[in-house]
């Protein structure tokens, strides 16, 4: 319920978070309580915001000291909203109070596993994490709709490679290429051996001078990354094919990328790193080469 002079703190249990609001006029006496003398669980949690007439606090359903009960059909949250008043030593006007909170949340139908982490997971999250997942790398048509039938290039030409992830019945995941690598064998420690993407998602081929190679942006969907690459061949060597091995991963979608997970590409009109997504700062390590 809406905090009201009847229901002076209400509670909204979400998915993974608690956000308890309360009425300043906590007492119904027209007398409004301070902000500061209000906290939130056994870890006296502060406010998130404090407005003219409602204070309010938000926590993941573990933070602030909060209690685990579960029973044959639920999971309860259990935590208190405290008032200690503080001030003049002297004389007090109000009581201390405390309100209990509780938050329910069914055992036997299909939670997200964000809103009870870390001490549960719902049994379709449970199968999805045994799943193997499927990668795939392919080289693709210059405009990016079918996969290209031949794998012979021209000197002057863009490798169009399209990384993939098949999720299945996972949580939304985002694919990283982490590394990749060319080589005259399909031993990807042999040598010569050039990097092509480098850095946990630097692709550093970019930032020679002749080239153009970069990844796409935007990406067309969290669960592909595509990127070009000019074509190249290895300087004092006749052969003429190049093995490239990828490492691929992922993350989950609604993880902020990361120097660990990230796809970035140099912009040579700026002679700045740019990720695909993300803030910019998490590309900077691709330029002094100390990334996670």
């Amino acid at each position: 319920q809406a905090a009201s002079p009847l229901h002076p703190v209400s509670v909204q249990c979400q998915e993974a978070q608690l956000v308890v609001t309360v009425r300043r006029d906590l007492f119904g006496t027209g007398r409004l309580v301070r902000a500061v003398d209000l906290t939130l669980g056994t870890a006296a949690c502060p406010a998130q915001d404090a407005a003219e007439s409602v204070v309010t606090f938000v926590a993941a359903l573990h933070e602030c000291g909060s209690t685990l009960q579960m029973t044959p059909d639920s999971l309860i949250y259990k935590t208190s909203l405290f008032y200690k008043p503080t001030g003049n030593v002297v004389i007090v006007r109000t009581s201390p109070a405390v309100v209990p909170i509780e938050c329910h949340y069914p055992r036997r139908s299909n939670v997200s596993s964000n809103a009870v982490r870390p001490t549960w997971a719902p049994f379709r999250s449970t199968l999805s994490m045994e799943e193997k997942l499927v990668f795939s790398l392919r080289l693709m048509s210059d405009d990016w709709s079918t996969e290209r039938l031949t794998n012979g290039f021209q000197l002057g030409e863009s490798l169009h490679l399209q990384a993939d992830v098949m999720a299945g019945d996972h949580v939304p995941l985002r694919l990283f290429v982490d590394d990749c690598v060319a080589t005259l064998s399909p031993d990807r420690s042999s040598s010569p051996r050039y990097a092509l993407i480098d850095l946990s998602g630097c692709l550093v081929d970019g930032r020679a001078d002749d080239t153009t190679s970069a990844f796409v942006s935007p990406r067309p969907r969290q669960e592909t990354l595509q990127f070009t690459v000019d074509a190249f061949k290895f300087a004092g060597d006749d052969r003429n094919l190049i093995y490239i091995t990828c490492h691929l991963k992922v993350s989950p979608a609604d993880q902020a990328p990361d120097p660990s997970s990230k796809a970035c590409s140099f912009n040579k009109a700026s002679s700045l790193w740019a990720p695909v997504e993300g803030t910019g700062d998490i590309c900077s390590c691709c330029e002094t080469g100390s990334c996670p």
